[in-house]
């Protein structure tokens, strides 16, 4: 067993373990095979970790302060999955990016101003800058206010993220393949990288109204295999 010292905190929708990557291994297998056992993966309740069962709840930030001119510390994002054993970091995670301020400020990364605090971040998952400012009225981090944001019981102070260079973050373009609308296999969808790839569907156009639960969906498996097929 190793001690390994971390936070756990909420950012948006989703919550996890923020460490200081200088006390993670630097190799990045061992890291992520560590990452892995330590979240509890390979198991749906991740029973053996601190991985809450769900995606939401088994995503990792790995801190560093940055060399780059343009940024306080460097945000690695880490997504580790729940049944399965493996970790995927390519992509962004935008709510726990709404911790990295916090943290950076509550660890002496970034010295904390009277009001609020401007904290640089660069995103080494996609090579991206953002600029979080985080409350903190006397020098200290705030945590309690009036903001509220779906799927999140109640109220916390805001943190404003301002995305520097968003557009295009993986492949370099607004619209990937070119145009604003694009139609697979009979279904119009909209394929945009801003601040990650995705694809946007009108849920019309796959027989769902968009206000279902997430587990009706979930248990919907042809339209799960609907939208992977519109995916690929």
């Amino acid at each position: 067993m190793q001690r390994i010292p971390c936070v756990l905190m909420r950012g948006g929708t989703s919550k996890g373990p923020f460490f200081h990557a200088s006390d993670l291994p630097s190799d990045p297998a061992l890291r992520d095979e560590m990452l892995i056992d330590l979240m509890g993966a390979g198991h749906e309740l991740e029973i053996d970790g601190i991985g809450g069962g769900s995606p939401q709840t088994s995503k990792v930030a790995i801190i560093s302060p940055s060399s780059h001119a343009d940024a306080d510390v460097d945000y690695l994002f880490v997504q580790v999955m729940v049944a399965d054993r493996r970790v995927d970091t390519a992509p962004n995670c935008g709510n726990m990016l709404c911790a990295v301020g916090p943290f950076a400020v509550e660890q002496g990364l970034v010295a904390a101003r009277d009001g609020k605090t401007l904290v640089r971040i660069r995103n080494l998952n996609t090579d991206s800058f953002v600029d979080a400012l985080v409350h903190t009225p006397g020098g200290v981090v705030r945590y309690e206010g009036d903001t509220a944001i779906d799927g999140v019981p109640g109220t916390a102070a805001p943190v404003q993220l301002t995305f520097l260079d968003a557009v295009g973050s993986k492949t370099g373009k607004l619209f990937p393949t070119g145009q604003a609308t694009d139609v697979f296999d009979g279904v119009p969808v909209t394929c945009i990288d801003m601040a990650m790839p995705m694809m946007i569907v009108d849920a019309r156009h796959l027989g769902v109204t968009g206000s279902e639960r997430p587990a009706e969906l979930d248990a919907d498996t042809g339209l799960l295999a609907r939208l992977e097929a519109l995916r690929l």
